[in-house]
């Protein structure tokens, strides 16, 4: 049979045939009713299922690397400790408290007075000054003064350790108001110019809100005359 002829009987065939339109139906039927999962899943849903078992796998994996590095699970970061507070200071000692020790120029060869200037800038409630002049040839104590009332002050002069002590004392419930005040101590010694490097003072201040402040010094040298 030529290649014409067969063309010719396969278009005829082609024409003549007409296909079970009941049985396609009844098939495209059956295959909705089956179950969902008893149908093949298209490319597009087994792309989706495999990324989503691999970014498990990643999250799984990389949890497993934690633990292994720090020898357990990741916990919460480290809690801060609750700010301290430190506690109030003492009040300090009044800081304007100044004192100026010298040996008067008003003094002779056979005479001198040591005076000590006090200085305060707040009330003064308690109050005690100490002069010691250090017992040297001829030293006589020959009297003491102070600028400050005098009923406010109890007043001793002693010899203590190989010294004149002067010592000034506030009373009870006395107050020294802030200004300058001056300590003397009056004594007679040998003949000439004394040294007085060896004399010594003390100042204690308390003031109103209770702060106490000690100061201390020596008188020094006094000029030549």
């Amino acid at each position: 049979m030529d290649e014409t002829r067969l063309r010719r009987e396969l278009r005829e065939a082609a024409l003549a045939h007409r296909p079970d339109r009941a049985r396609v139906l009844a098939r495209v039927e059956r295959g909705l009713a089956a179950p969902r999962s008893a149908r093949r899943p298209t490319r597009r849903r087994w792309t989706v299922a495999v990324a989503t078992a691999t970014v498990a796998g990643l999250v799984a994996l990389g949890a497993l690397a934690t633990t292994r590095e720090t020898g357990r699970a990741p916990g919460p970061g480290p809690v801060a400790a609750p700010p301290t507070r430190t506690p109030p200071s003492a009040p300090a000692p009044d800081p304007g408290s100044q004192t100026r020790a010298a040996v008067d120029v008003s003094g002779n060869r056979w005479w001198s007075q040591s005076k000590l200037t006090l200085t305060t800038t707040t009330p003064v409630t308690a109050l005690t000054v100490e002069v010691r002049i250090a017992r040297t040839p001829g030293v006589v104590g020959t009297g003491h003064w102070h600028d400050l009332p005098g009923g406010d002050f109890t007043t001793t002069a002693t010899e203590e350790n190989g010294h004149l002590v002067y010592r000034w004392t506030l009373k009870p419930g006395r107050t020294v108001a802030p200004g300058r005040h001056a300590f003397a101590a009056q004594y007679n010694h040998a003949e000439g110019t004394r040294g007085a490097s060896a004399d010594t003072y003390t100042a204690v201040l308390t003031g109103g809100d209770g702060s106490r402040s000690t100061l201390r010094g020596t008188f020094g040298t006094p000029p030549a005359r």
